[in-house]
């Protein structure tokens, strides 16, 4: 079991003030072609006939170019304005608007166009909604469910912090996936995700195996924050103590000089070793790469996902 610790005093964190802090060139193993395929303009007019907002685009992912050329996208709901300031997140900041009430069932139209085998659904924080926006998760898995029956459905969930209930709704609605992200180690919090706790973050997973023990659950971390490795281990225990299933981490990249300084790019046979580790520690599956993020090719992860929790019977 784990155990939640209620710090009052991370309950309303101010902004912090980051002085800039320079861009540091990429390693050579970092670097993706642009992106200017047939692929990716026809992924990119769908989503923008349907008003929809990608975090794709909204995070600057570097694997635009290669997911939406496959057609896959990851959806983002309730807006394009987060009511948090994460110091590595390039969503912006601000006071949200009210929310679609077309965007649930443009959604699902999309899969349909766009024939997803799979989707992943994101959303920023909404934390002036009384539910933070769960019910709305639940109309878009929904209607997702209507439309492209043959679509399997990944979540990727904020915290739902001080929103009791709001995470069982969204449990209930089962979708085949259920993310959230712990993004960094516990130590880098104050200075990463202000707005955030870590075991907050980490029961909430937990909550979801304690209500649907079949449900499978995801989250991944950020590497070169200044984490140590011993950390990364610690979080790794973590997520395993909480029955996760699939754990993702992959290289932080500095949006802007106005967020978290990278502290060091990790090598590939770092990761390779972190890898190994977490399959070790029993997680069912691991994407450990510098260029790894959450929805980068979860289709196919999903499905060795599968695999091997069959594979274990």
């Amino acid at each position: 079991m784990v155990t939640l610790i209620d710090n009052k005093a991370l309950r309303h964190p101010e902004k912090q003030k980051r002085p800039d802090s320079p861009i540091q060139r990429k390693p050579d193993w970092i670097r993706v072609r642009a992106p200017n395929t047939a692929g990716y303009a026809e992924t990119r007019e769908i989503v923008k006939s349907k008003g929809l907002v990608t975090v794709c685009e909204e995070a600057a992912c570097p694997n635009i170019g290669e997911c939406w050329d496959q057609k896959h996208a990851t959806m983002m709901i309730l807006g394009d304005t987060c009511t948090r300031a994460c110091a590595f997140c390039n969503v912006k900041t601000g006071m949200p608007g009210p929310v679609d009430p077309q965007e649930a069932e443009n959604v699902g139209r999309a899969a349909l166009e766009m024939g997803l085998k799979h989707i992943v659904i994101t959303s920023v924080d909404r934390d002036d909604l009384d539910d933070g926006g769960a019910q709305h998760f639940v109309d878009v898995i929904n209607s997702i469910r209507r439309q492209s029956p043959g679509t399997t459905v990944e979540i990727l969930t904020p915290d739902f912090l001080r929103k009791t209930g709001a995470a069982e709704i969204v449990i209930d609605a089962k979708p085949d996936v259920f993310n959230h992200n712990l993004e960094t180690v516990p130590r880098l919090y104050l200075s990463v995700r202000p707005g955030a706790r870590y075991f907050h973050s980490l029961r909430l997973l937990e909550r979801v195996k304690e209500r649907d023990p079949t449900m499978f659950t995801k989250s991944g971390i950020m590497v070169g924050l200044g984490e140590t490795r011993e950390e990364v281990m610690q979080v790794m225990d973590d997520m395993r103590s909480a029955g996760i299933d699939f754990i993702t981490i992959g290289q932080y990249l500095q949006p802007t000089k106005k967020h978290a300084a990278i502290d060091r790019f990790v090598t590939p046979d770092e990761f390779k070793s972190y890898e190994s580790i977490a399959r070790a520690k029993g997680f069912l599956m691991v994407s450990a790469s510098p260029l790894t993020r959450s929805s980068h090719h979860a289709g196919d992860d999903f499905a060795r996902l599968k695999a091997a929790r069959e594979g274990r019977r």
